[in-house]
């Protein structure tokens, strides 16, 4: 039954001519292309399933294949339970493949929209793309978000494979017109090489042997392109780059600088400047562990100890200084969106560059890329394998190159705070050098004397909760008391600020994290004068509160939950707002279309059975109180314990 597909053919002659380095490729495309059988008859092709795989490979084949009673070699690849009984790649699978003219690691990418985001990061690490097209159904969406994405990541060598030509009976004009569409469709993405070849994975055309079924195919089989085309660029002729993962001091006279080069090489005696704050030195040693080094270049893991004792810690980048990448704390990049959860400019996610994480937000989604058409359309947002090109702006500066110029200097993942998980991953293209004018002015009067002045401290009174929950009530009442007895207080009221600073917004996610990033800003400033700014927002993300309590100084941000149920808060319905989000007059309204997430540790709870509204004023001022903000008030009431 499976005599024909155990007929081996030889593989590739051995060429005298000296082995090229080690290729990494991708097979991408879309779903059910043939992504993962092409692999598996390569690997066949090539002698290098042992006798056990094969037998394994034929029980397979007869429970979970797709061929009949022939060899399904997808099989090999899609190890995973579930890739085999649906018939797709879910996971990379990683795969080392060798002639004797070259050595390969080839990974195999999921083409389902669903798994795009191992698609692209597998795409991060390879120097040449095979990107599948089934012969029949031509350019579908999947191609051309892949070819895309392959672009981004800066492979600049791409084989078309136009797969089941046999399906097709070896149809040239409509491999000819395959190949049309797709040059057409990538001539903005800037490839160097684009390979067209008619290949039928499942029976061997074209893939190790040129195929007597296409006589009209005048260009290589696959696999003789593969094993002769040169993708290495002069690593070594950029400059040094090296950030640092760990700095080595296991005793008084040793200080080592540990990280593995990015580009470029260096030598003892070499100067090295630390880009963030441009200390220079030379490099004195070279240290590994099989002893010290004359040179190292790119990819080499390395100490370096330095001349001069430099301050320098993990995350900074050691660089030429005749060639230094730009510091900066804004800067425009290219996301691929990784998230079942949205996009949110404006709100705050942990940036990992090389061996820093900083915070970071959004401060502008300039548009995002069709696909399909490679158009920029704008966007508010960005969804799950989507890619936008932002603006980003960090708490701190840091060092970096475009990503063209430099893969592991320019790249970086977005991590959300809440979960951790991986957001999006991100592409420099450049730094936002629009704000190299504006220096911080020193002041004569500082926070803490316009502080004095006023006999208290500042702080925010950020006071979260449902509508109707009574935050607005309460958070009144604790300034009629606070200025009936001379503290200086300002009100911000969600209503109230939707009719000046923030008349432009709506009830969106993305507005309502802008809301609150423009109120947390304007709460900054407030509490600079010296002020108690009493802040109701029902601010129903967790993450802008806490962007706002980074943004003000440690002890000063005291979130307040009003934890009134739901179920009150729609009895109360003081505007008559549940009742029309009830019936759909109102859309994204919290609680009822739109989710709340409560505090966690919130400093104070008010509100919780049945505790009034002026008793959760005094317990408020009475907290004001003990943290030492205001001075001691004689006629809180008998409340003011609570």
């Amino acid at each position: 039954m499976l005599e024909a597909a155990h007929a081996q053919p030889t593989a590739a002659p051995e060429t005298p001519a000296a082995a090229l380095p080690t290729l990494r490729l991708l097979t991408c495309g879309s779903v059910d292309d043939g992504k993962s059988t092409l692999i598996g008859r390569l690997l066949f092709e090539q002698s290098l399933i042992l006798d056990d795989q094969l037998a394994a490979l034929e029980r397979d084949s007869r429970r979970h294949g797709t061929d009949g009673d022939n060899i399904d070699f997808a099989l090999l690849v899609d190890g995973l339970e579930a890739e085999r009984e649906q018939g797709i790649t879910i996971d990379v699978a990683y795969r080392y493949v060798s002639t004797p003219r070259r050595s390969f690691i080839i990974a195999d990418t999921p083409g389902h929209e669903q798994y795009t985001r191992n698609m692209a990061t597998a795409a991060s690490c390879a120097d040449l793309a095979i990107l599948l097209v089934d012969a029949r159904k031509g350019l579908l969406t999947q191609t051309c978000r892949h070819a895309a994405i392959v672009s981004l990541t800066g492979i600049k060598h791409v084989v078309l494979a136009v797969n089941k030509i046999d399906l097709t009976g070896f149809d040239q004009a409509g491999f000819d017109r395959i190949v049309a569409e797709f040059k057409a469709f990538a001539a903005p993405l800037g490839f160097k090489t684009i390979t067209a070849i008619p290949i039928s994975a499942r029976h061997g055309d074209n893939v190790s042997q040129k195929s007597a079924n296409t006589p009209w195919h005048h260009g290589p089989a696959l696999l003789a392109h593969l094993e002769t085309i040169d993708v290495e660029e002069d690593h070594s002729g950029r400059p040094f780059r090296l950030a640092v993962q760990w700095v080595n001091r296991p005793h008084l006279d040793f200080r080592g600088l540990a990280g593995t080069i990015a580009s470029g090489s260096i030598r003892p005696g070499d100067e090295i400047v630390v880009a963030g704050s441009g200390r220079a030195s030379r490099v004195d040693r070279i240290v590994t562990a099989d002893g010290d080094l004359a040179c190292a270049a790119v990819g080499e893991a390395v100490t370096l100890t330095l001349v001069d004792e430099l301050d320098v810690a993990r995350g900074d980048v050691l660089c030429d200084p005749k060639s230094r990448p730009e510091v900066s704390d804004q800067f425009a990049a290219h996301l691929i969106w990784m998230s079942d959860d949205k996009l949110l400019p404006g709100r705050s996610y942990l940036m990992k560059a090389g061996a820093r994480t900083v915070p970071v937000t959004i401060t502008e989604l300039k548009h995002r890329l069709d696909v399909n058409t490679l158009g920029e359309l704008a966007a508010r947002t960005l969804s799950l394998n989507e890619v936008g090109f932002c603006n980003l702006a960090t708490t701190t500066p840091i060092a970096f190159d475009p990503y063209k110029d430099n893969h592991e200097t320019g790249a970086f993942i977005l991590i959300d705070r809440a979960t951790n998980a991986t957001a999006a991953a991100g592409l420099i293209s450049f730094g936002l050098r629009r704000a190299t004018n504006i220096h911080r002015q020193g002041l004569n009067v500082a926070k803490i004397d316009r502080a004095r002045l006023k006999h208290q401290k500042p702080a925010a009174l950020w006071f979260t909760g449902l509508s109707g929950s009574g935050k607005s009530t309460i958070a009144n009442l604790v300034e009629s008391r606070l200025y009936a007895h001379g503290v200086h207080t300002v009100l911000l009221d969600g209503d109230n600020v939707r009719h000046g600073l923030n008349k432009d917004l709506g009830f969106t996610e993305v507005d309502r994290v802008e809301n609150i990033r423009r109120v947390g800003e304007v709460t900054k400033l407030m509490t600079e004068a010296g002020l108690i700014v009493l802040c109701s927002f029902i601010s129903p993300f967790r993450a802008e509160r806490r962007l706002v309590r980074e943004l003000l100084d440690k002890d000063e941000f005291i979130e307040i939950f009003v934890d009134t149920p739901i179920a009150d808060c729609i009895a109360r319905d003081p505007k008559g707002l549940y009742k029309k989000a009830i019936a759909g007059e109102i859309k994204n309204f919290t609680g009822i279309d739109q989710s709340y997430e409560p505090p966690e540790a919130p400093e104070l709870i008010v509100a919780r059975d049945g505790q009034s509204a002026e008793q959760a004023a005094a317990k408020i001022v009475a907290t004001l109180i003990e943290r030492g903000f205001i001075d001691r008030i004689d006629d809180l009431g008998d409340d003011w314990s609570i």
